[in-house]
C-alpha cells in the first residue's frame, strides 16, 4: 500500500485528512462526468483546509491518496474492476485496477491512519435477504472500524428498515446530521427513522472521541440527507421504485443482480435527475466530512 506524499505529510503533522471511495469514479458516474466530479470533490475538500485522500488500486498497488494523473487514468479505464475488500489481495496479486468500495475503503483509510471517511451511500441488505442472505459487505465493515463515516443512507431500492436493524445488531451508532429522518439517498427522507441526531461537526468530533473512550469498535455513521431542494422529486422517486420493483418480479431476477437492475430502472425513469441528485449528494457529503476532519484534528 502505497500513502500519497501529501496524504503522508498532513498525516504525520496531524493536519486533517478525508478519505474519498473511488468507486464513483469507476463505477458511480458516466465518463467524462465522473473525473469532473471526482476533481471537484477534492477542490472543495481543499479549499476547506483539509487534504482529499481519493483511494483505489492501480495495476495492483494500492494507493491511498491519488495523484490527479492516477484518478483520471482510472476514470477513463473500461472495464476496470469495483473492489471490495475481500477482492484486494487477488487485486494486488493479479495486478488489477479498480475503485473501492465503502469496504474496501473504509479498510484502507483505518490502515492509513485516517479517520473520516466520505462517501455517497452505503450498501445494505438487500430485498429479499431473508432468501439470499444478499447483504452488503459495508454493514460488517462498519461494525469493526472505528471511523467517522458520512453517508446519505442507503439508497431505496434496498431494504432500509432490515438495513438499520443490521446496524443495531452489529453494534454501529448511527445519528442524523441535524435530523431524526434516515436519508434514502435519492430522498432526504427515507420514511424511517434514527433515535439519535447531532448538530455539528465538533459535536461528530465528540462523539466519535467518546467511542474510543469507551472502548467501541465500530464506525459512528453520520446519516447526512441531501438538501430537500436538490433531492429527487418524491413523487418521481416514489413512481419510478414502484415501477423498478413490478419490472424486477415481473423478470424473475434475483440475487446479486436484483440491486443493479432495480437502480438501472430507477435511472432510465428520471433520467437527469438521478444524476444530479447523486453528484449533490457526494458533494454535501464530502463538505461534511471534511469539516468533521478539521474538528477530529483541532483536539
Amino acid at each position: 500500500m502505497r500513502v500519497g506524499e501529501r496524504v503522508a505529510d498532513a498525516l504525520a503533522a496531524g493536519r486533517p485528512v478525508l478519505a474519498c471511495e473511488s468507486t464513483i469514479v469507476t463505477h458511480g458516474l458516466p465518463t467524462p462526468r465522473n473525473l469532473a466530479v471526482a476533481r471537484e470533490a477534492e477542490e472543495l475538500v481543499g479549499s476547506l483546509g483539509v487534504v482529499p485522500a481519493t483511494i483505489g488500486v492501480l495495476d495492483g498497488e494500492v494507493v491511498v491518496g491519488l495523484t490527479g494523473d492516477e484518478l483520471s487514468r482510472l476514470a477513463g479505464s473500461p472495464g476496470v474492476a469495483k473492489l471490495s475488500a475481500r477482492d484486494l489481495p487477488v487485486a494486488v496479486a493479479t495486478g488489477a485496477s479498480g475503485g473501492t468500495t465503502v469496504a474496501a475503503t473504509a479498510h484502507l483509510a483505518h490502515r492509513a491512519g485516517i479517520r473520516v471517511f466520505a462517501t455517497g451511500g452505503l450498501g445494505g441488505v438487500h430485498r429479499g435477504a431473508a432468501r439470499t442472505f444478499d447483504e452488503s459487505a459495508d454493514l460488517p465493515a462498519l461494525a469493526a472500524l472505528p471511523l467517522v463515516v458520512v453517508s446519505a443512507g442507503v439508497k431505496s431500492v434496498l431494504d432500509v428498515p432490515a438495513t438499520l436493524e443490521r446496524l443495531e445488531t452489529l453494534g454501529v451508532t448511527v445519528a442524523g446530521y441535524r435530523t431524526h429522518a434516515f436519508p434514502g439517498f435519492y430522498v432526504a427522507d427515507s420514511g424511517h427513522r434514527v433515535g439519535q441526531r447531532l448538530e455539528s461537526p465538533e459535536q461528530v468530533a465528540a462523539a466519535w472521541r467518546a467511542a474510543r473512550d469507551l472502548g467501541l469498535p465500530g464506525a459512528l455513521l453520520v446519516a447526512n440527507p441531501v438538501p430537500a431542494a436538490e433531492q429527487l422529486p418524491p413523487a418521481l422517486h416514489d413512481a419510478a421504485l414502484a415501477d423498478a420493483l413490478a419490472a424486477l418480479d415481473d423478470a424473475g431476477i434475483g440475487g446479486q443482480d436484483a440491486t443493479p437492475f432495480l437502480l438501472a430502472r430507477v435511472r432510465a425513469a428520471t433520467g437527469e435527475a438521478s444524476l444530479e441528485v447523486n453528484v449533490a449528494v457526494y458533494r454535501h457529503n464530502v463538505a461534511l466530512g471534511a469539516r468533521i476532519a478539521t474538528a477530529l484534528a483541532g483536539r
